[in-house]
């Protein structure tokens, strides 16, 4: 059993699906958008409330794997705050190492859905805006097997300099999807590759990929992406599949996605991030990483939010065994 540690949000969504929600779709901006009349009542088709976060998504993910994981987040004392710790509880996540905070608001986020399955996020960041400071109790750092850092508010020097140094003195392993604030620095800022440095498995997504490497298509960013001193990184394409670099071997790889009857794309990143650094983890290789990876994910968006789905490590490896998505060694991009 693996000691995980998971260091970013968690959020309450509240998943609305509006009825006719044809005729509230429009064109606003060259954009498909919602239009809500002011002063009417919108009747609501269905609603579901479901708990998320990045953290809070692959702490749940580990803990359902069959690790012990552990919550790094930031809580406030409200009424989410106290749904999603009971959901911690719950799902057998440890809480000792997050913060609760009096008088805030927990981060909280309505999530207005079409038929076409299209949506817009309504989102507050509420207490998670704290995620810039060291208010965790950092001996859980220097147990965990696993790090998991997830998404953190600007000027987190203080944590990435704490990652940095327990993990060069654990040889600890650090997956690592990065936020808006990283990602719009480059891979090439002086905090960055430091992390970079200690960072066993870095996820992203495409256009993440390109971002964080200022380049326009994703197989000029996975080009950057070899030359970084992070072990591992995939960048995941939705649909399309999954790029995974070993840039120890200096080998590149290509996962197809399962078919699947998707409903709704929340969490997938989380379900795959936390999935694929599992299987690394647990001794499996690069390939089968990748496979883990896209079969939690695919399982995450046949629901409705992004935890429902998340596999235990009994069904992750019997899919595994049994139906996993086809993986081809990648000679040239």
């Amino acid at each position: 059993m693996y000691t995980t540690a998971s260091i970013g949000g968690a959020t309450f969504d509240v998943f609305i699906t509006v009825k006719n929600s044809e005729t509230l779709t429009k064109t606003y901006q060259d954009r498909p958008s919602f239009i809500l009349p002011i002063g009417a009542k919108i009747p609501v088709q269905t609603l579901h409330e479901r708990y998320g976060g990045g953290a809070a998504n692959t702490a749940v993910g580990f803990s359902r794997l069959g690790c012990t994981a552990h919550f790094m987040g930031v809580l406030a004392d409200d009424q989410w705050g106290q749904s999603m710790l009971q959901n911690f509880t719950k799902e057998g996540v440890h809480i000792d190492a997050s913060t609760i905070v009096q008088e805030e608001v927990s981060s909280f986020s309505i999530v207005l859905q079409a038929s076409t399955k299209d949506r817009t996020i309504i989102y507050t960041p509420g207490s998670n805006v704290h995620l810039h400071d060291a208010l965790f109790d950092t001996t859980i750092l220097h147990t965990a097997n696993l790090i998991f850092l997830n998404h953190v508010q600007q000027h987190a020097q203080v944590i990435e300099n704490d990652l940095c140094s327990c993990i060069l003195k654990n040889n600890t392993f650090l997956a690592w999807n990065p936020g808006g604030f990283h990602i719009a620095q480059g891979v090439h800022a002086t905090n960055i590759q430091a992390l970079l440095a200690v960072t066993s498995l870095l996820q992203l997504n495409k256009e993440e990929a390109c971002a964080f490497t200022k380049t326009s298509t994703i197989t000029d960013a996975i080009d950057v992406l070899k030359s970084l001193k992070a072990r591992y990184v995939c960048v995941t394409d939705g649909v399309h599949g999954t790029y995974g670099l070993d840039n120890q071997a200096n080998t590149t790889y290509f996962c197809n996605v399962q078919t699947t009857n998707a409903l709704d794309s929340t969490g997938a990143g989380d379900a795959f991030g936390s999935a694929c650094a599992w299987a690394l983890l647990s001794g499996l290789s690069l390939p089968e990483a990748l496979q883990a990876g896209s079969i939690n994910a695919a399982s995450v968006v046949e629901h409705i939010g992004a935890q429902p789905g998340l596999l235990t490590d009994i069904e992750l490896r019997q899919r595994l065994a049994h139906n996993a998505p086809s993986v081809a060694l990648v000679s040239n991009l």
